[in-house]
């Protein structure tokens, strides 16, 4: 497994344990339809919430929270609108970023609530 994809997969746990501990209900990780991806799917209270996790090893590359494109919305969007058609849903949604950055052993989570919104078409 590449380094990148270790970096990916830790930090997808620690995102699961910090959401957990907030009360988050995790309904699915890596979930998928087509070729699009959601890395958590969470119920907080009453709203459903979309979280798409960016990590990093160390701070030399922009903060993981910048490389969520507006392509990667678009995808997390669509995504999104499929589970919800899927699973009948009928609740507030929102879009989450969790950003992770390792420091060695030690790492930094930040969770940005309501990071973007839906592009309106």
């Amino acid at each position: 497994m590449s380094k990148q994809k270790e970096v990916g997969n830790k930090g997808e746990e620690l995102a699961v344990a910090y959401l957990k501990t907030l009360g988050y209900e995790i309904l699915e990780v890596n979930w998928f339809w087509e070729h699009l991806e959601i890395d958590i799917i969470a119920r907080d209270g009453n709203e459903l919430v979309i979280v798409e996790v960016k990590s990093r090893s160390g701070d030399t590359y922009e903060h993981p929270s910048e490389s969520v494109s507006t392509r990667k919305i678009r995808f997390l969007v669509n995504a999104a609108e499929a589970y919800i058609l899927k699973n009948n849903l009928n609740c507030d949604t929102r879009f989450d970023v969790v950003s992770i950055i390792f420091y060695g052993h030690n790492f930094e989570i930040e969770h940005f609530k309501d990071a973007f919104y839906p592009p309106v078409n």
